[in-house]
């Protein structure tokens, strides 16, 4: 039985909150710039099969994105154990690398995506774990992922690490070694990670009080909450519901992506966007920081990191590519493209072309 789709193909408004309500695919077709999901950005969403579960939300922090959003309508298909590793995600994004990937490749070419069609969850689910995320087994990934599926349920218990563990072993297992070793974080760091993401979503999204967030996140001492939260987010929780500034969408953002647009072929120097935005450089980056959860710095390496990668895929050559960007060298820019990309500008054209 093949799974029901409902596909939407849009162009997302800039900074907007796009909620999940259902277990859904986001497919990026086009468009420069960063992804934001659950308070975090991403700039390397490129030839990618992004998967978000329901309680999540995505944003678009440029104008010019075309989307394509597939959502499972059919929701039994979630209680296999198999395909949870696609959406409930441990540290980062889950996702499908379509240019590993043909079989997924293909089937989100289609033009049209019809009944008939293999069944992209199961393909998927393949997929990642041919990625093999973590370097595990599938025995060792669902331990990992019972105990995600324990703190997701008691995250709010204002349980201790010894009432977790607990939890966790009487499943019949011990995980705290495994999920160390395989993702490279502890179990109450796990946890806490999960409580903040749902402090940040109550503060952001809801007019409850400060207080009252705290209490439903297991905090008895709203004061020690709000120590809690500085520390994790450098904003006290008031002034990370001003600054993350869901209803209104102040223009803040969209001015700076609309300069480094414009500028970024040119200009790296943070003084240069600070006098345009007629602010000192320390308030800029703080803003940054604060509105778009991200640094100019990261910013400016993302708009050109895309425009390498167009430039590269449009036919031009890597030293007219280096120039363009303005970088003294075509050896510079090399380096920059394999640093941060993790290959050179010849590997990503081979990869891309030649696979």
């Amino acid at each position: 039985m093949h799974q029901k789709l409902n596909i939407e193909k849009f162009t997302p408004e800039i900074n907007k909150v796009y909620f999940i309500d259902s277990y859904s695919l986001i497919h990026i077709l086009s468009g420069k710039g960063s992804i934001q999901v659950d308070f975090k950005n991403y700039s390397d969403w490129q030839e990618k099969a992004i998967f978000l579960e329901k309680g999540q939300y995505i944003k678009f922090l440029s104008d010019d994105f075309e989307v394509r959003k597939i959502v499972f309508s059919d929701e039994t298909k979630f209680y296999n154990k198999e395909v949870r590793v696609l959406f409930k995600h441990l540290i980062s994004l889950g996702y499908i690398d379509l240019m590993e990937c043909e079989e997924c490749q293909n089937f989100l070419s289609e033009t049209v995506l019809f009944e008939g069609a293999a069944d992209i969850i199961d393909i998927s689910s393949k997929q990642w774990y041919w990625q093999n995320p973590f370097n595990a087994n599938k025995e060792e990934y669902q331990i990992i992922f019972d105990t995600k599926d324990i703190i997701d349920q008691e995250f709010a218990n204002n349980l201790t690490s010894l009432d977790l563990v607990g939890l966790i072993n009487d499943r019949g297992y011990g995980a705290q070694t495994l999920i160390k070793d395989k993702i490279g974080i502890t179990v109450k760091n796990l946890m806490g990670a999960k409580r903040l993401m749902e402090s940040k979503k109550e503060i952001a999204f809801t007019d409850k009080s400060i207080q009252e967030v705290s209490y439903d996140m297991g905090y008895n001492d709203p004061s020690y909450f709000n120590r809690t939260f500085k520390n994790a987010t450098g904003q006290t929780p008031k002034e990370f519901r001003e600054n993350f500034d869901f209803e209104n969408r102040d223009l803040f953002a969209q001015t700076v992506l609309e300069l480094l647009k414009e500028h970024h072929q040119e200009e790296r120097a943070l003084a240069f966007y600070a006098e345009k935005m007629n602010v000192s450089v320390k308030t800029l980056s703080k803003k940054v920081k604060a509105k778009m959860n991200t640094t100019m710095g990261q910013l400016i390496r993302s708009e050109l990191l895309y425009s390498a990668m167009q430039l590269l895929q449009e036919g031009e050559r890597i030293t007219s590519v280096s120039e363009r960007l303005s970088f003294e060298e075509p050896n510079h820019f090399s380096s920059f493209f394999k640093h941060y990309l993790g290959i050179t500008p010849s590997e990503f054209l081979s990869k891309k072309y030649h696979k």
